[in-house]
């Protein structure tokens, strides 16, 4: 097992980091936050509640501590081309599965929001057998935010969403969109919402609805988070069970997520 990992010397601009939907998306990769207009008199800061992020954010804190597992070697090269758009080449060899190869372009445009942000953004990764994951990023306004994301497999289409995020000084609300067929009548709607509740307790839910000819059906779970300023514990209870995480940072060198 082994890890390799090569890059230019020319630095690519900061770029936002993965993230989770109805569908893979390229490595490395997520939406990046929502950005403010401006500090706040400082009685009004104290009077409003944070805003809690996204619920598809709760566990994230915990999930990123845990290394990408794999097996064999991976090379992969990075190359800044420009401030605004970026190249990489992963080459992934295993005795176990499939060997494969990924080429990936990013493009950030010049719609800058702050001195990490700026819209609209492109992300594109392809493989060695013509399968193509995209996303297109952009911030409508300081508070909504879309995505449109598809996935081919060769010559097809086999997923594609739409997003919509709108968040406000004390919530975050997200309606997605996936795989919609008006003619075959078949398609997936998740509703996020996620609510703070004090400065430390945010609660939400999230209500899945799908159909297709001869089924349909909803799903919908509710999360609890509760942020310390060293640690986080985070609670998802659903129909089909529960799911919780702990994370604490013990200092800047040890972090620990269950």
């Amino acid at each position: 097992m082994g890890n390799v990992l090569a890059a230019n010397s020319v630095t690519p601009p900061p770029m936002p980091g993965p993230g989770a939907g109805l569908m893979s998306v390229p490595p490395g990769f997520t939406m990046p936050p929502v950005s403010g207009l401006g500090e706040k008199p400082q009685e009004a800061k104290d009077d409003t509640l944070p805003n809690p992020g996204t619920f598809e954010e709760c566990h994230r804190k915990c999930k990123d501590l845990f290394p990408v597992q794999m097996e064999g070697v991976k090379l992969i090269v990075n190359k800044g081309l420009s401030n605004h758009f970026q190249v990489n080449h992963t080459i992934a060899l295993s005795t176990v599965g499939d060997s494969n190869y990924h080429f990936g372009v990013t493009y950030v445009g010049t719609k800058q929001l702050s001195a990490t942000e700026a819209f609209p953004v492109l992300v594109g990764d392809m493989d060695n057998s013509g399968s193509l994951n995209a996303q297109i990023i952009h911030q409508l306004s300081s508070k909504v935010r879309s995505k449109i994301a598809f996935q081919t497999q060769q010559s097809k289409f086999v997923n594609w969403q739409v997003d919509a995020e709108y968040r406000g000084q004390d919530f975050t609300g997200a309606v997605t969109l996936g795989n919609p067929d008006i003619l075959a009548g078949s398609g997936i709607v998740v509703a996020h919402y996620l609510q703070s509740i004090t400065p430390s307790l945010a609660l939400g839910g999230e209500l899945v609805y799908h159909r297709r000819p001869g089924e349909e059906g909803t799903v919908m779970s509710l999360a609890g988070r509760y942020t310390a300023p060293n640690w986080i514990a985070t609670l998802t209870v659903g129909q089909a069970g529960a799911h919780a995480t702990y994370y604490h940072k013990a200092n800047e060198q040890l972090q620990v997520g269950v």
